[in-house]
Formats: structure tokens, sequence, C-alpha cells
């Protein structure tokens, strides 16, 4: 009875959205339509994800592993950032159609579930909602990271 309000298997994935700041503001449901949204791959230790100066299509998330954020070619004097698991990374790319700024490549094999512009814009046209929550969420996220590299490279006021 009732089999609709049960919960689904809680596989790493899900459980990696739920703790997303992005996302904390959607209800199970909606959190499903975004879901069913995203795109998984894995990729292998030193794999590269996308380049400097590539075309920017998508916002990934990292389910696990961990990838790292570096100036092309230098994943290690070039690094500038390592993305954990449940972070985020390539969010301007869902905003704005411009180049990537930095490379970003596997620093251990890693699981990504990635979301598309253009998932975002299908989103935007038939669950307006979902992603007006969403995109305030993202704006919250941008202006915290705003906010953290303009105060001492990372530290708040």
């Amino acid at each position: 009875m009732l089999g609709f309000l049960r919960r689904g298997p809680d596989t790493p994935r899900h459980h990696a959205l739920r703790q997303l700041s992005l996302l904390k503001t959607l209800t199970r449901r909606e959190l499903n339509v975004v879901d069913g949204l995203l795109h998984e791959r894995h990729y292998l230790k030193g794999e590269i994800v996308f380049d400097q100066g590539e075309d920017g299509q998508a916002l990934h998330i990292v389910i696990s592993g961990r990838v790292v954020i570096c100036h092309q070619g230098e994943p290690v004097t070039g690094r500038v950032r390592t993305i954990e698991p449940g972070e985020v990374f390539g969010e301007i790319a869902l905003l704005e159609n411009m180049p990537r700024a930095l490379q970003a490549r596997a620093e251990e094999d890693c699981l990504l579930a990635s979301l598309s512009r253009g998932d975002l814009e299908s989103l935007i046209d038939t669950h307006a909602v979902i992603a007006s929550k969403l995109l305030l969420q993202l704006a919250r996220h941008l202006a915290r990271q705003l906010i953290q590299t303009s105060y001492m490279g990372g530290s708040n006021p």
C-alpha cells in the first residue's frame, strides 16, 4: 500500500545529491526529476574531464574519487584546487557559454554526474519551480565562492 512513498535504494549517487547545497531545497520528488537529467561517467586516474579553453557545457558532481583543477597540463605544479566527493565544479558552464578557465582531470579513478546547460534549459521549460530553486542555490553557491576568494585567498572576513 502507498508504495510510491517508499524510499528507493540509497545509492552513492543519491546520497551525494542529497548532500549538495545546490540541491538541498528540493523535495525528494524534485530531486528525482533532476537526477533523471544527470549523466554519469567513470574517469580513470589521470584522464582529462575537460581542457582549459574548451567550451563549457556542463556542471559536474563528484560522486566518488577526486578531481584536480589545474592549469593546462600541470596537475602538480599548476594545481588550483582538489574537488572531493559531494562537491561540484564547472558551475559557470550552466549559465554562460564561455571557454573553461582551467583544466579538470581525475586525480584518482572517479565517478562524475553531469548536468548540461541544455538539460537545465529544458528543466526551465518543463519544471520552472525546480529550475528556479536550483538556480537560486547556484547563485548562492557562486556568491560564497566569490566571497571566499575575495578575502585573503579563501578565508572569510
